[in-house]
Formats: C-alpha cells, sequence, structure tokens
C-alpha cells in the first residue's frame, strides 16, 4: 500500500491514493485527506497517525 518516495522526510511513507479513497473517520464517518502524514478528517478534524505506512484508524489513537 505504500511506494518508497527520495522526496519524502527520512522514516516516512506515501499512502496509496485508491486506499485514501475508501477510508473514512472510524468517529464520525466523515471523509478523510492526507495532511502532514497524517489522515486527517474532513468533518470533525480528527487526526489519524500512520505508522510504517499503515494508517492506525482507531478512535483512540487520533489527536483532536
Amino acid at each position: 500500500m505504500w511506494r518508497p518516495d527520495p522526496f519524502l522526510p527520512s522514516g516516512e511513507k506515501m499512502i496509496d491514493k485508491d486506499l485514501l479513497e475508501i477510508l473514512a473517520c472510524p468517529a464520525c464517518k466523515g471523509d478523510v485527506e492526507l495532511v502532514n502524514n497524517k489522515i486527517v478528517c474532513k468533518k470533525c478534524g480528527k487526526k489519524y497517525p500512520i505508522r510504517d505506512g499503515i494508517p492506525i484508524m482507531l478512535i483512540d489513537e487520533a489527536e483532536e
């Protein structure tokens, strides 16, 4: 689901665009977008981390 990108800072991985399109916020079911290597809900604003190229879509892991 990720691919190396020589332009990303060390340790960051790119999220596949097709994966991003099917993800939804687990808290409010809103659409999400990639912002500063986090998955951000467009509706409620929760920010979900990405670890080793894997989105961690758990409400308990989200930042407000």
